[in-house]
This record gives structure tokens, sequence and C-alpha cells, in this order.
């Protein structure tokens, strides 16, 4: 196991959100204070505040993907199309390796069949993110 993915795994187990956990262990990649990471991030978990809506391991890989690829506010409309079609890369893998992009499908609310645990999809979106943006997957 990768370090990165020991730190989000950790940051679970300490009360971290999943998408806390995920963004905050890229912090040092994305050289951005952890702070910051962890209020964006804050909203996002249990499926977008407690809704049990898009997975928040998930939405931190989206997260990570725009602050990654964006040329910033003045090159808007020059990189949004190639960040749509890395979050749409980062969604279908998602939902190959876990099923869903619902935390609540992958949870098994209402059907009793879990899909991966909060643990499994904090895991397979740092392995996503490590690589689809950092490709560090590749030879």
């Amino acid at each position: 196991m990768d370090k990165i993915t020991e730190k989000a795994l950790k940051l679970h187990k300490q009360g971290n959100n999943c998408c806390q956990s995920v963004c905050l262990a890229f912090a040092d990649k994305l050289n951005i204070d952890e702070d910051v990471l962890f209020k964006i991030s804050e909203g996002f978990g249990a499926g977008m505040g407690n809704l049990q809506g898009s997975c928040g391991a998930l939405t931190a890989a989206v997260i990570i993907a725009g602050i990654c690829n964006s040329g910033g506010k003045d090159a808007e409309t020059r990189t949004k199309t190639k960040t749509y079609r890395l979050v749409s890369q980062i969604n279908n893998q998602f939902i190959d390796l876990v099923g869903s992009m619902s935390c609540k499908e992958i949870k098994g609310v209402g059907t009793g069949k879990v899909l991966k645990s909060c643990d499994g999809c904090i895991e397979t979106a740092v392995y996503i993110v490590n690589n689809l943006i950092f490709r560090e997957g590749e030879s």
C-alpha cells in the first residue's frame, strides 16, 4: 500500500469524512494548505452532506482534478473541456471498480448489498487520482 493511501485511511480513522481524507492525503502534492482542503471538502462527506448522494471519496478525486487541470479563472474555457473529460474518466473508472457513484447504493442502503466499504472507496479514489491525474501507475 502506498503512503498516500495509508495517509488517507489514517485520516479517515481519525474522523475525517471520505472527501477530506482523500483531499488531505494529497495536500503535499497539490501544494495546498491542509486547513484549506479540510474546509473545502467538509460538506462533501457521507454523499454530499450526509444526503447519501455522490460518494465523498469520488468527489475528492473530482476536486483534485479541477485543482490540477484548471488554468484558473482567466483560462476557464481553455481548460474546462479537458477537465470535464478527465472527470468523466474518473467517474467511469470509479463506477467500474466500485459499482456505483452513489453513496447510498455503495453502502447498500435499502438493498442490504454493500458494494464497497468507505475505506475501500477511499483506496479506489486514491488509486484513480494517482493513475489518471498524477500518472504514477504508468510505466
